[in-house]
C-alpha cells in the first residue's frame, strides 16, 4: 500500500499535478476570504463553499455575492475555473489516452496474478487464446502475451500485452512471480533448430527466475527434448511428434483425427478434463469409480494422475485403488466441479 501511495505521488510529481493543484488551492482560499470580507455576514467557511462550487462550475446558487466586490471577485473566479478545469481535464485525457497507447504498445508493466503468460504470437498463439476462452475455466482469466510486434493483436480485456523478445527483462514486466503457468511457443521465424534452440534457452531463463511457475514448451524436434527437461520445464509438447502419431493413427484407423480433435477442442464436443478425485471415491477402486462418474455424471473415467509425482497412469488395472490425493483424467461435456 505504502509502494503504491508512493508511485501515485511520483505521477503527481512527473505530471506537474501538484504545481497545478496548489494554483487551485490558493485560488479557494484567496477568493474564500476576499469573500467573507467582502460580503456582509459570509463567514469563511461559506466562502470557501461558494469558491469551490463556482470555480467547478457547478454554481448551486445556495449562495451569491451581492456587492460589487464580491461580484468582481466571482467574475475572476469563474475565468479561472474555466482555464483551471480545462487544463486539468486535458492532462488527465492526455495521460489517459498516451497509457493507453503504452498499452496497446507492451511498454507498461502488468501487475495481476494466477495469470497465464504465453510467449510469441502466431497462428498456434491465436488458436490457444481462442481455446482458453472457450473453457470456462480460462475464459475470464488474465493472459499476458510476450512477443516481439507493435501492438497487442487481440481485442480482449483480459488479454495483456508486453512488447519485445522474451527475456528477463519483458518476463519481469510480465509479473512472472506472480503467474500461474507459462507457455512457451516457438519463434517461427526461425529455421526448427534455431527455433528450438530459443525455447530452450527461455525455458532455462523462466526456470532459473520463477522455478515454481509451470511450465508448457513446445518444440519441433523430439531430439531437443533431454534439453528441455535439464532446463526443468513441467511439460513439453512435440509439435510433430503429435502430427505424426495423428497421421499414423488416421490411416489405421479412419476417423480417429476426429475424436482426437473433439478432445483436444474446448469450442465442441465433448473435452479432456483433469479433476481433483471426489472424496467419496477415495479408497475405492478404478472399477469403482469408472462406474460412479458414470453414472453420477455421464462422464468417463480414462486414467489416473498421481499429484504426489505428477505420474499419469491410463486405463489402470480393474483393482488400482484410488488415492485421496489422486487426480481423475475424464472425458465429459462439462467439467465436473465436485471436489
Amino acid at each position: 500500500m505504502l509502494r503504491q501511495i508512493q508511485h501515485f505521488l511520483q505521477f503527481l510529481h512527473r505530471e506537474n499535478y501538484f504545481r497545478l493543484l496548489f494554483v487551485i488551492l490558493i485560488i479557494i482560499f484567496a477568493s474564500g476570504l476576499a469573500l467573507s470580507l467582502l460580503e456582509p455576514g459570509m463567514s469563511f467557511i461559506n466562502g470557501l463553499w461558494w469558491s469551490v462550487v463556482t470555480l467547478t462550475t457547478v454554481g448551486y446558487g445556495d449562495i451569491s455575492p451581492a456587492t460589487a466586490g464580491g461580484r468582481v471577485v466571482a467574475i475572476i473566479i469563474m475565468f479561472f475555473g474555466i482555464g483551471l478545469l480545462g487544463m486539468l481535464s486535458g492532462n488527465l485525457a492526455t495521460i489517459m489516452i498516451s497509457k493507453r497507447i503504452r498499452e496497446n504498445k507492451g511498454m507498461e508493466t502488468i501487475t495481476p496474478q494466477d495469470h497465464i503468460i504465453l510467449c510469441e504470437w502466431n497462428h498456434r498463439s491465436r488458436a490457444v487464446l481462442k481455446e482458453m476462452r472457450a473453457d470456462p475455466q480460462t475464459e475470464d482469466t488474465a493472459i499476458v502475451l510476450i512477443a516481439d510486434i507493435d501492438e497487442i493483436p487481440e481485442d480482449d480485456s483480459n488479454l495483456f500485452f508486453v512488447g519485445g523478445p522474451v527475456n528477463e527483462e519483458t518476463l519481469q514486466k510480465a509479473n512472472l512471480e506472480k503467474a500461474a503457468t507459462i507457455i512457451v511457443l516457438g519463434d517461427d521465424t526461425l529455421e526448427p533448430t534455431a527455433r528450438d534452440a530459443k525455447v530452450v534457452l527461455t525455458t532455462l531463463t523462466i526456470e532459473t527466475l520463477c522455478p515454481a511457475v509451470y511450465s508448457v514448451v513446445e518444440l519441433v524436434d523430439q531430439a531437443n527434448e533431454q534439453h528441455c527437461r535439464r532446463a526443468n520445464a513441467d511439460e513439453i509438447i512435440i509439435g510433430s511428434e503429435l502430427s505424426s502419431h495423428l497421421l499414423a493413427s488416421a490411416a489405421r484407423d479412419h476417423g480417429i483425427s476426429t475424436i482426437v480433435s473433439e478432445l483436444l477442442s474446448s469450442r465442441y464436443g465433448n473435452d479432456l478434463f483433469l479433476i481433483p478425485l471426489p472424496e467419496k471415491l477415495a479408497g475405492k477402486t478404478f472399477l469403482d469409480g469408472l462406474i460412479a462418474i458414470k453414472k453420477e455424471h455421464d462422464a468417463t473415467l480414462l486414467g489416473v494422475q498421481k499429484r504426489s509425482k505428477g505420474r499419469l497412469i491410463t486405463n489402470p488395472d480393474a483393482e488400482y485403488v484410488l488415492a485421496a490425493d489422486d487426480c481423475l483424467i475424464i472425458i465429459s461435456a462439462t467439467r465436473i466441479q465436485e471436489s
